[in-house]
């Protein structure tokens, strides 16, 4: 028997993905930012690739997502549009593989970077090789999603690492086929098999040996240490202070009230509160964690006015916003901001000097 999402570790989804399916959503008509607001996700910071969302908004999100286009096949749509600089260090890793079958090997060892509750194994029939994908979790509406979209995103992926699709392969899925899938297969370039009794990736032995048209070996081999020390800490930001820091990072508006977080996590306030306690936190520090990083951020990387930026971190006013920040990093905003900003400057009038 399969495992509830609720009792199991929330290791989140990226956030890109759910940016690209509200792309997605605003080409066939549907308001993508007002159903975001509506799941509390702010729209802005789903564009990040670091970032992660939990289980139960993502859900939430899909669903609605889902209901509101009327086109239960959205995860085939979103599979053609992962491209593979999206899925950082794994897409980079993926990318600069020497052959098919070093792409693979990467993608079954750290997948959990990018689907969580995904497992792929590899085993051989005949002259091919089968990569069956399982989920051992009931994730409800998202798990259709999720399966398409890893699926048919293969075989776009496939098509992008070697310049074609991959001769002789095949998609398997469990069950009867869905209606929709008729409006779709036509654009799906290799044989899909309902009725199967596994979803899995179909490539013939003969075919691993192909080529991947951006190989390089130093990039390769940085970016596979780069998924190394990803999975290492998305195992170790599995308790659930991390799970409300996800929550807090992509919520709307900020900073969130505690009871939405705790709504979002279905959990009561008390137990919200007894859980961090129990891991030494407290919901107060981590919404003043994501702050600082945020306020970090607004002050290098935009002219926002102080006002302006204490009105995004939900301050009252620009004098609330700079006590508090120099109470965290010792230092008025104004002055880290010009601080942050001198070697952009002395590389700016570097170059202006060395072109004259």
């Amino acid at each position: 028997m399969r495992a509830s999402v609720s009792t199991v570790q929330d290791l989140g989804m990226p956030a890109i993905y759910l940016h690209l399916l509200a792309e997605l959503l605003n080409t066939i008509g549907v308001d993508e930012r007002a159903l975001l607001l509506r799941v509390g996700l702010d729209p802005a910071r789903l564009k990040s690739t670091d970032l992660r969302v939990s289980q139960a908004q993502a859900s939430e999100f899909v669903t609605r997502a889902i209901i509101e286009s009327g086109e239960p096949g959205l995860g085939v749509m979103l599979a053609r549009e992962l491209k593979l600089p999206l899925h950082g260090a794994l897409g980079t890793a993926v990318m600069s593989s020497r052959s098919l079958d070093e792409a693979l090997e990467l993608m079954t060892r750290y997948l959990t970077l990018r689907a969580p509750h995904l497992k792929v194994s590899r085993r051989q029939e005949g002259d091919n090789l089968l990569f069956n994908v399982a989920c051992g979790v009931d994730l409800g509406p998202l798990q259709g999603f999720i399966m398409d979209a890893m699926l048919f995103g293969c075989v776009s992926m496939g098509a992008q690492l070697t310049g074609t699709p991959v001769p002789g392969s095949a998609i398997l899925r469990r069950g009867a086929e869905p209606a929709y899938f008729q409006r779709f297969r036509q654009h799906i370039p290799i044989p899909v098999r309902y009725d199967s009794a596994e979803d899995a990736l179909v490539i013939p032995r003969t075919q691993l040996s192909l080529p991947v048209r951006f190989s390089d070996a130093q990039l390769a081999a940085s970016s596979r240490a780069k998924c190394e020390e990803a999975l290492k800490q998305l195992t170790e930001d599995a308790g659930f202070a991390c799970r409300v820091r996800r929550v807090i990072e992509t919520s709307h508006p900020f900073p969130p009230k505690l009871a939405r977080v705790a709504a979002t996590l279905f959990v009561s306030e008390r137990t919200l509160k007894r859980r961090l306690q129990e891991e030494s936190a407290s919901f107060q520090n981590l919404v003043d964690h994501v702050r600082l990083q945020r306020a970090g951020e607004l002050l290098k990387n935009t002219g926002m006015n102080l006002s302006q930026i204490a009105d995004a971190l939900g301050y009252a006013d620009a004098a609330n916003f700079t006590r508090a920040f120099k109470r965290w990093t010792g230092t008025s905003p104004s002055h880290y901001r010009s601080q942050s900003l001198q070697p952009a400057l002395k590389s700016r009038l570097h170059s202006v000097r060395a072109s004259a």
